[in-house]
């Protein structure tokens, strides 16, 4: 399975957080990693568009955790990786900007990454699929409504 790199962090956050942060530690301790800005997490204003109007607005707030890190092999290879979540746990960002780095650069511990990547796909199709089935359970046909009204008249 063939996954884009810009699919990969919300993947991983679909995974249990403690597993994503074991394999970043066990990853940090064979390779090189530095913080090219420390993580940290915050509020972020969501901005959406008015279909009417075409006026933007802002309908709240939202937590956001963001990490940059460059990782180094022992080879010498050199990879950078972010991470931009809705999230508000700091290192939980970082877990996945090393990630995301050792996977871009396929360095050292890129197969069992991807691994949990493609785990990830998984959980979130079958989140996607309940979803669906939910919706489909609760939909309503209200073409039936203005039959109804034409009988009362008659």
């Amino acid at each position: 399975m063939n996954i884009p790199r810009n699919e990969w962090a919300v993947a991983l956050c679909a995974m249990p957080a403690a597993e994503v942060k074991h394999l970043a530690n066990v990853l940090s301790g064979e390779l090189e990693v530095r913080d090219v800005a420390l993580p940290h997490a915050g509020l972020g204003l969501l901005n959406l568009r008015d279909g009417a109007f075409e006026e933007s607005y802002f309908i709240g707030e939202i937590p956001v955790a963001r990490a940059e890190v460059i990782v180094r092999s022992a080879a010498g290879v050199e990879e950078r990786g972010g991470a931009l979540i809705v999230d508000d746990r700091a290192q939980f960002a970082r877990s996945i900007a090393i990630l995301d780095a050792v996977m871009a650069g396929k360095l050292p511990g890129s197969v069992p990454a991807m691994a949990l990547v493609q785990r990830g796909m998984a959980v979130r199709k079958q989140k996607d699929s309940e979803r669906k089935k939910l919706l489909t359970a609760t939909r309503v046909d209200f073409s039936l409504l203005g039959q109804e009204d034409d009988e009362d008249e008659e």
